[in-house]
């Protein structure tokens, strides 16, 4: 009998120069998307999947990780005497969600090495690693799909997204087969960020996982790739070389609604989008955005009034 997944693994040590000058104090993870930090939403992901077990790999200045996951008694205290319940209770979600860990990744040598230092607290099961810059749509349970097909198949599982080919260079990329599931495929081969035109098709990996624990003793073989870090792609492609010691590798093909706040223009993409489906903000926002892109087409409502008065 395979074992319950219930540890996840988020690293959590770039830097988040893209962000820059905001990420000059504040760790990239922490940037609001609407109301709450983007690693909160990760985090909830995961609890939302059955995993209560939360390891964060970070590095310096990651600080105000920890405090947000952490109590805030004089801020509770505060609220409390307001008589604020509604804040309180926001205050103290983060707190409740799952036990949270950390470890300090040290030298940042790439995504491979970040898991790898996930090792002495994953131990012998598998586990899923979550990627901070990708948010997926709860009302779209991606993990949750991946840990079925990990749990059928075994091995190690990956998200994948169809993208333009012209896009591909930017992503890990799969080669796949069909699978007798419409949205499972076996991968046979990944490519890390592949050459224009050398991809091995659109299929691009993003940023969830499901990994046989045997994937740790790929990844100490690993020798650094693309950019001189481990990339856990490269440990990947090595599973799907020689399924002996950790199993095959599986992709799920997902279609869902996912936010991408890693990049600076999908960021607001990401919070006009979740900020316009909030019953709170929405329909007040939704009305202010169609104003708002009216204008900017077509120029103020005075502008047409003396356009008009003129003809």
């Amino acid at each position: 009998m395979r074992s319950a997944i219930t540890k996840a693994v988020i690293p959590a040590a770039g830097l988040g120069t893209r962000f820059l000058p905001a990420t000059k104090a504040t760790p990239k993870e922490m940037l609001p998307v609407v109301d709450k930090p983007a690693i909160q939403y990760v985090v909830e992901e995961a609890v939302s999947a059955g995993l209560d077990d939360v390891l964060m790999i970070t590095g310096r200045n990651k600080r105000p990780l920890e405090d947000h996951f952490d109590r805030n008694y004089e801020l509770e205290s505060a609220l409390e005497r307001k008589g604020d319940a509604g804040r309180l209770a926001r205050v103290r979600e983060s707190t409740d969600l799952a036990a949270i860990h950390y470890v300090r990744q040290g030298d940042p040598r790439g995504l491979g090495h970040a898991v790898l230092c996930a090792a002495p607290h994953v131990g012998d099961e598998p586990f899923a690693v979550l990627l901070g810059d990708d948010l997926i749509d709860p009302r779209d349970p991606l993990l949750s799909r991946m840990i079925d097909v990990q749990a059928r198949h075994g091995g190690s599982v990956v998200a994948l997204m169809e993208v333009d080919p012209s896009q591909s260079h930017l992503y890990g990329c799969a080669a796949v087969q069909a699978t007798e599931d419409g949205d499972v495929v076996r991968v046979t081969g990944l490519v890390e960020k592949p050459a224009p035109g050398d991809a091995p098709s659109n299929y691009a990996v993003i940023g969830r996982y499901v990994l046989h624990p045997g994937i740790f003793g790929v990844l100490r073989r690993t020798e650094p790739g693309r950019g001189g870090e481990i990339q856990l792609t490269d440990a990947l492609q090595m599973q799907a070389a020689d399924e002996k010691a950790c199993g095959p590798v599986h992709g799920v093909v997902f279609s869902g609604r996912r936010y991408d706040t890693g990049d600076r223009g999908d960021y607001l993409r990401a919070i006009v989008r979740l900020a316009s489906e909030r019953e709170d903000l929405g329909p007040e926002f939704r009305a202010w955005l169609r104003d708002f892109v009216r204008d900017e087409i077509d120029g103020p409502p005075e502008r047409h009034g003396r356009a008009a008065g003129r003809g």
